[in-house]
Formats: C-alpha cells, structure tokens, sequence
C-alpha cells in the first residue's frame, strides 16, 4: 500500500522555542525499559493478562464483529453501544505502546487482525464508523452531541500514532489520515462552505493535535483549535444534563472551573494545553493552571479521584465530595495523569509530576484487580462491602483505558529540555536510553519505589548537563541528595526540582533517598462529611482499611490517634507483597450500639460507653477489595482525645 503520508513524519508542526515555560520533551516509550518488582511486573501482567482477555471479550461481545459485518464476514446485527469502535481502538492503542516491553507473536497477531477489519471497514471517502456505516449510513454527522462519531476518531487516531511510532507500519496511520482528511472537508469556518460543530465528547483535539505531530501535517492541527475554539458556543443545545455537561456553555477561555461530565472536562483540558504546546499562546497556560489549581483545591478527592456525582458523571460542586457515593471514573483518574504531564511539559512545575503520580497509583491502579483480569468504572472511598470489580462493562470504556495507560506508563518517567537537560519525573527501577546533542547516555535507575524512597540512578555516558531529580510534595523533610556519596551543594526542596549541573563521567551515582513516614491528613472542614475524620498515606501511596483484616470490627466506630504512630511493614504474601501500616486504635460508639426502635432521640447528657481498644491495618487503597466483598474506608473517625 502506498504511503499516505509525506517524508517529515517526525518534525514538530510548529516552532514552539518560544513558548512560555519549559517546554519538556518525554522521552519515547520505546526509550525507557522499566524493571523491578512493582510497575514492570505490572506491565507484564498487562501484556500477559490484561490485553489478551480483553481481545477475547472485544471479540465475544461482538465489538469486532461490528467490523466484520461492515466488511461482509458477519451478517448479525449491530452489538452493544453505539460507541463500541473505541474500545477496539484504544485496545489497539494499548498493544501498541505494549511493545515496549518487547515483542509478542500473539499480542501482534491479535493486533494485525483486528487492524486488517478497521481498514477493510473504511469507506471510500475515508469515513469510519460501525454504527453509521451500513443502515444507519444517512445519520451520519446529524447527533454529534451524543453519537460520539468524533470521539471514536480521535481514539482511531491516537491507536495510529501509537503503533506508528512503535512499529514504523503506516497501516493503521494511513486509516486515520484519510479520516482526518474527511474531517476537514466536512467541518470549519462557515464562511469556506463548512459546518460550524463540535463533538458532544471531546477526545478528536487532542488526537487531532498527536496526529500533526506525527506526521508534520499542520492543517490536523488547524482543524483541532477550530473545534476548541468553538466550544463553549452552546452548539450541542444542552440536552438532559445541560451545557456545562458537554463544557458547551462557555468558550474555554472564559472558563473559572471545570465542571459538567469529569471524563470530557479532562479531555477536554488536555487538547487545550495540547494547542499551548504547540502555539504558545499568550494568557492560555495561565487559564488552564487556574482551572487545575480550582480542581485540586475543591473538586478532588484525596486519592486524585474526580467527579463527586453518578448524575452525569459529574464533578459536584465546591467541597462536594461524598465518600460512599464518590463516583471517581477510572478513565477521569487517567485523563487527569495526562493533563497532568502535558502541564508538566509546558512548565517544568514539580506539583503537575507530583499529581500525576499521586493519581497514577491511588486514582488510575484501584481500577484494575492484582491478578489483571477485573475492573473498577467507579471508585468509592468508603464501602459496605457491596461495590466489586468486573471483568467487563457494557460501556466498557475503563478496562482498555487501564491498558494504554499502563503500556504507555515508560514515557511518563524521563523528560529531556533541549540537548543540556534531563528531567527524572518517576522514581521506577529501570534503564532509559537518550541522546543529548551528540551524545548517547544510558541512565540506570535503581529502587524499591513506592515502598521504600532509596533511589539510586548510575549514568552511563560522559557528557555535561543538568540532571533534575523531583523531590516529591510529599516528601516534606528529611530528603537527601548526594553524588557518588558527595551530598549536593543545594539542599533539596519538597515539591520541586533539584537541578545538578556538572560533567557526568560514566559510573557516576546520584543517591536520592526520601523518608516515607506516615502521614495523617484531614479536610477543609467544607468537606462536612470528613468531620472529625483523618487518611491515612505513606509516600506516594494512600492507605485504606478493610474489613478482612478486623473481623469482628464495624468499621464506621474505627478510630485512629493521628499522634500514637502507625509502623509500616512489608509483608510479601500480603497482596502480592505491599507495606501495610499497623498500629493501635479505639473502637467507639457506632450505630450498633444505638437502640433499636428510634431514628432519632434527644441528645443524653449520661456518659459515653468507653472505647475499646482495636489493632489498626491499613493496606494500599489500590489493593482494596482482591480478597472477595469486604467493608472499606479511606477517612477513618479521631480517637476522642484528638477531636479539636
């Protein structure tokens, strides 16, 4: 077949040297191979597990199918939702950056299978979508708010660009390009004969904007502002939910908050500073970093989650942030690590890495089950034991979502800033391959991250630079740097970049070593139903307690003293080995000790039954529920002692 594409598949669209702010380069997916007992067993398991079981549900809930029968190899009707090609797209995605981790005959027979239906599923004009493509082919283009035509592009398009800059295969790049190419001739300025529109589900901006980074072609970009500019317009007409849902109810740079459905806002973000990246524009980078200072600050949870409502899948409003009915979307965790890094690149701020990781482990991994085969769409903060993982989802957007981002985790832990910087932005064991200038380097980074904060990188070049380590937010005292057992001139900061700028001789080791004490934390007292209530965290991680481990125990009269200390342990036949947190607590008045018969009574002035004393065990949140149905809580109640 021949190439659709022109011969600068990898120059930058723009010239964007002189954009406000850092302007970071990650490093390739390919470049960066990560070992170790936590993230590279977990990369495996999703190529060995994760993605193969989820080819075979794609294939036996008919979402393959669907393309079959657009080629003439199936004559059933349609399955599922109208949206199910997304799935296979970001399945497609995820294989992709799974390569990485090297080569697999079957993981790539899968793939080319399924690339060989999406081609021979495309239309002459370059349309490409099941839903539309046979009886329902004159609906095209007449629902975009809520057909998600776009928004399975996008997905097509950001499948392309993974697998072409992991295989160099034009194949599925050439679908996408004609596609794209289809999109410009249907929609933009009225005044050139074209549609003025928008998708109801964002995702085509930031494709849009990968895409022309791929292969040179600005008018993907021109096509992406144009829909981010017309956002904001009410176009899509409110529907059930409203403007704000579809964030269609006032242009981006007017926005204070972000609101409406967590999912699309996220997105939606992420193709706007996309366009910052790429254009510089003047006053955008402040918008957007008043708009993810809002959403920290008022509309997260303290795991990352985000979107407090099952009503729209929705952020709530300020300080709205229930626990049992948290409704956190597995896919809003992992479109708040991506906007999270690309505000990373654009300003070299360590609080964006420090979210993104945070998020990373307590927002995206509660999502997926230890043994790779089950799902969370909806993370809790408090359960009675009811809410459990499935293996699939009738909108089963979540599980191929978890996989790309666990394959395409390698280029989110290096940055590069022109030929004289090298930024560390995860602390994961592994080796990472760069060129500065001239010169190739290899960096060796050693470590038992998360559960213990001794990290040594050794570098393997020589070569004059500056190395940048990020000292974690929550890091708050006690962090050290030496090299080759030197301390550092500057002392490290928590919640910032230490630069070390020298001429680095092969064997060199920088030693970084980060106190993981246990942190006891508690809420804007707007949060009303975190009263008197604490969390529990060690590092990077979020702690939680479930009732497996407090047999007999209700968990809503379980009380920690935030001063009497809790030891942290590793245990390696604990959930496949994780530090877990143990200490003693109080069990105090609960529900079961109320009377039977009143809802409510006036208040006894006679004394309280005393507390007992109860033992305290915390594991990871992202560990919860893999031993069968069980109680949980985050936000555990003070010991009498502690309320102020």
């Amino acid at each position: 077949m021949s190439s659709h594409l022109n011969d600068n598949t990898r120059t930058p669209v723009i010239d964007v040297s002189h954009s406000r702010g850092a302007r970071l380069q990650p490093l390739p997916v390919s470049a960066v191979e990560l070992r170790g007992d936590f993230w590279a067993a977990r990369l495996r398991r999703n190529v060995d597990t994760s993605l193969p079981t989820q080819y075979a549900l794609l294939e036996s809930t008919g979402r393959l199918n669907n393309f079959r029968r657009v080629v003439g190899k199936h004559d059933g009707p349609f399955a599922g939702i109208f949206f199910n090609d997304s799935d296979v797209y970001k399945w497609l995605e995820a294989a992709s950056w799974a390569l990485a981790s090297g080569r697999d005959a079957a993981l790539e027979a899968m793939m080319d299978e399924a690339i060989a239906l999406v081609q021979g599923a495309q239309q002459a004009d370059g349309y490409l979508n099941t839903w539309f493509s046979l009886e329902r082919a004159h609906l095209r283009w007449t629902d975009l708010r809520d057909q998600h035509e776009m928004y399975c592009a996008g997905h097509l398009m950001q499948a392309a660009v993974a697998h072409h800059r992991m295989t160099g295969d034009t194949r599925l790049l050439n679908v996408a390009c004609r596609f794209a190419d289809l999109l410009l001739q249907v929609f933009g300025p009225p005044d050139e004969g074209k549609r003025l529109a928008i998708d109801g589900h964002e995702e085509i901006e930031m494709a849009l904007i990968e895409l022309a980074r791929e292969t040179g072609h600005a008018r993907y970009l021109g096509l992406a502002r144009f829909f981010i500019e017309s956002r904001g317009q009410g176009l899509l007409h409110g529907g059930r939910w409203g403007l704000e849902y579809f964030q269609d109810h006032l242009p981006i740079r007017q926005l204070k908050t972000l609101g409406g459905h967590a999912v699309r806002a996220m997105y939606m973000a992420c193709g706007v500073t996309d366009l910052y990246l790429e254009t510089g524009e003047e006053g955008l980078l402040a918008q957007l970093e008043e708009l993810w200072t809002h959403m920290t600050t008022r509309r997260m949870y303290i795991s990352g989650g985000l979107g407090s409502r099952h009503d729209g899948e929705s952020f709530g409003a300020d300080f709205e942030l229930p626990n049992a009915r948290a409704y956190t979307e597995t896919c809003a965790a992992i479109g708040s690590i991506m906007w999270s890094q690309r505000l990373l690149l654009a300003t070299g701020r360590a609080r964006y890495a420090d979210l993104l990781e945070w998020t990373l482990f307590n927002g995206m991994l509660p999502g997926w089950s230890l043994s790779g085969q089950r799902y969370f769409y909806v993370n809790p903060l408090e359960d009675d034991g009811g809410h459990q993982r499935r293996a699939w989802y009738e909108v089963a957007c979540c599980p191929p979502n978890v996989a790309r981002m666990l394959a395409s985790l390698p280029g989110y832990v290096y940055a590069t800033q022109g030929d004289h910087e090298v930024w560390v932005n995860l602390y994961v064991e592994g080796e990472a391959r760069l060129q500065l200038g001239a010169q190739a380097l290899r960096l060796v980074q050693r470590t038992r991250y998360p559960w213990d904060g001794a990290v040594e990188i050794e570098i393997d070049g020589d070569a004059e630079f500056t190395l940048r380590l990020r000292i974690p937010g929550w890091c708050n005292e006690g962090a050290t740097v030496a090299v080759n057992g030197e301390p550092v001139a500057d002392a490290p900061v928590a919640g910032h970049y230490l630069a070390i700028a020298r001429r680095w001789r092969r064997g060199d080791r920088v030693q970084l070593s980060l106190p993981m004490p246990v942190r006891v934390w508690e809420s804007n007292p707007r949060v009303a139903e975190n009263t008197q209530r604490v969390a529990l965290s060690r590092g990077p991680l979020l702690y939680c307690v479930e009732g497996v481990d407090h047999a007999g125990v209700d968990l809503a009269a379980l009380a920690v003293d935030p001063q009497a200390g809790l030891l942290p342990g590793f245990e390696a036949e604990k959930l496949d080995g994780v530090v877990v947190l143990r200490g003693p607590g109080q069990c105090l008045a609960s529900g079961e000790t109320w009377p039977d018969g009143p809802l409510y009574r006036p208040v006894l002035h006679e004394t309280a039954a005393p507390p007992q004393p109860a033992a305290i065990t915390a594991i990871p949140y992202f560990s919860w529920q893999n031993r069968g149905p069980s109680p949980m809580r985050v936000w555990l109640r003070r010991t009498d002692d502690a309320v102020r």
